[in-house]
């Protein structure tokens, strides 16, 4: 079962970094173009397995650079915006 405190130490390892930044770079990228974007269309292909791929995001959402709107339903269904919006 995922568990975010579990994932969030390999972030700041130097492979689980290299993955981080792509997913940050993705998100960014989606949220310029979209405006929004699923869990799903974040962390595919990213690499590194799905529970940290997941905290990839929440890290995110921790740091303040995005907010989620849909936190209902399938992980991967999860809905995320700008901080800002």
């Amino acid at each position: 079962m995922y568990n975010y405190q579990t994932e969030k130490p390999y972030i700041f390892t130097e492979d689980g970094n290299k993955i981080f930044l792509k997913i940050r770079d993705k998100v960014h990228s989606l949220l310029k173009t979209s405006g929004a974007f699923m869990m799903e269309n974040a962390t595919n292909g990213m690499g590194g397995n799905s529970w940290f791929q997941l905290a990839c995001v929440d890290y995110l959402v921790e740091l303040g650079e995005i907010r989620e709107i849909k936190t209902d339903g399938a992980a991967q269904h999860r809905i995320f915006v700008s901080r800002f919006r």
